[in-house]
């Protein structure tokens, strides 16, 4: 595939190219602040045949499936911001094999899409609150059963090679992406675990807000977010302990992936022991997963009981007010179902 009218800049194993056409297809720069910038986020995975691979297991939104098409203006009357692009094309580049005994040095890439949550013609209002009606019993009833498994091989195996791809539709990620928008104040310090390639914040959040810390397994996909001011890799389900000082962050998301977490309840304990009083933590859930990597027990559950669920989680870690949840599911201007999207938000006691 042939790319014109590139700059590359290289970060030791990562080269990352900046497209501003691919084949024809006009990449619109990001966000204003980033014009004459290379980000990190434009690096890919170990080869192209992976990256289809990986794409086949898990959702990822075809703009022609979703009843959309580039270009469309943006109906929703919220904040949505119908100045900045719907996309963005890239190619991720990584470098690999140059140090002493790992092979021959050989580079891959690939093109991918990030979705921006803006200028689309999806609907995100109004949200609609879920009560939370079920009543936990003072000890936490789980069993170790609750937590099987299908594949229990060390994850660190399962996320080897990075994947690049959506595990959500574009409608859920721009729903969440306008969430983050409303309920975020600016100047806010937030961590994302379980984090990602994207961490689905608007585009201006580097801008606005204050430090911006992001942890999860793959070192390749956080190294290639560039909405993250730092990031420490790490295995939570091995090692579930947050790498962060007491009261450091005013809000703590977790993007569809509590459900992998065999220790959920240690890690909303470091939840709240990083954030600040008042803080809060959002976490967001679909009805996507991997499911050998999911837990026994959710995988048993409907929606609403998952919802349920990380209340319980939340009740057992101590330290929070009484939860809410919401539906903030996105419609669309045709008769189809994109997938959901909920909300459990905490608020540190103090």
């Amino acid at each position: 595939m042939r790319a014109v009218n590139t700059t590359a800049v290289t970060w030791g194993l990562l080269t990352v190219i900046n497209l501003t056409t691919i084949n024809g297809l006009s990449s619109t720069p990001p966000y204003p602040s980033y014009q004459g910038q290379t980000t990190r986020f434009r690096f890919l995975s170990s080869s192209f045949a992976t990256f289809i691979t990986s794409a086949a297991a898990v959702t990822m939104a075809d703009p022609e499936s979703c009843g959309a098409a580039v270009g469309n203006s943006n109906s929703n009357k919220g904040p949505a911001r119908g100045d900045n692009p719907r996309y963005l094309d890239y190619e991720l580049e990584m470098k690999y094999g140059n140090g002493p005994g790992e092979g021959n040095p050989r580079t891959r890439g690939v093109l991918v899409r990030r979705f921006t949550g803006d200028s689309t013609p999806y609907k995100f209002t109004p949200v609609r609150p879920v009560r939370l009606v079920k009543e936990w019993p003072e000890e936490a009833p789980f069993t170790p059963k609750d937590f099987f498994r299908a594949d229990e091989q060390n994850d660190k195996s399962f996320y080897t090679v990075p994947r690049f791809v959506y595990h959500i539709d574009e409608p859920a990620v721009s729903a969440l992406t306008q969430y983050y928008r409303r309920e975020i104040k600016p100047k806010s310090d937030i961590l994302d675990i379980c984090s990602s390639w994207v961490s689905h914040y608007p585009l201006e959040f580097p801008d606005v807000m204050g430090r911006i810390s992001g942890t999860s397994m793959s070192k390749w996909e956080l190294g290639a977010n560039d909405q993250l001011s730092d990031y420490v890799a790490r295995d939570l389900n091995e090692e579930p302990v947050l790498p962060y000082e007491d009261n450091s962050f005013d809000v703590v998301t977790c993007v569809v992936s509590i459900d992998y977490l065999i220790h959920p309840i240690e890690i909303l304990k470091e939840v709240q022991r990083v954030l600040r009083p008042g803080g809060k933590v959002i976490v967001s859930q679909s009805n996507r997963c991997f499911p050998s990597k999911a837990i026994a027990m959710w995988l048993n559950m409907n929606d609403r009981q998952h919802l349920e669920l990380i209340n319980g989680y939340f009740q057992y870690a101590g330290g929070f007010k009484p939860r809410k949840a919401y539906d903030i599911t996105a419609s669309g201007p045709d008769d189809i179902n994109y997938n959901p999207m909920f909300i459990v938000e905490a608020v540190k006691e103090g």
